[in-house]
């Protein structure tokens, strides 16, 4: 589990649709951040994150999108789990051959010898 969260999902949402709103605006645009991020006692990286994450998102910037990264993260601890199963299944098959090998020689060697003629 993640740390807990800062700031409020609908703090960030509001924050980020007025960033973008600001940066829209050539006479908003300078400083928008900034000035955003101090009249909602944000810290002005989280909204900038916020602000690209969103573009990115939104399809105007290019990166890995939220839908993607959770998707990664869904298919890299599946991997993780298959990798596991498989190390162990691998370790299973190890000893239970080294136990029939045991098993085999244990039993030719137990046997009475033959007679030579």
């Amino acid at each position: 589990m993640g740390a807990p969260r800062k700031y409020s999902q609908e703090l960030q949402e509001r924050a980020t649709r007025m960033a973008v709103e600001a940066r829209r605006d050539p006479d908003r645009s300078r400083g928008a951040i900034a000035r955003i991020a101090g009249q909602l006692d944000v810290h002005p990286e989280a909204l900038r994150n916020w602000v690209r994450q969103a573009e990115i998102d939104g399809g105007q910037r290019a990166g890995t999108t939220t839908e993607d990264a959770a998707r990664i993260l869904e298919l890299e601890k599946e991997n993780a789990e298959l990798r596991r199963a498989n190390t162990i299944r691998r370790r299973g098959t190890h000893s239970t051959c080294r136990a029939r090998r045991s098993a085999r020689a244990g039993a030719t060697t137990a046997a009475a010898p033959r007679a030579r003629r």
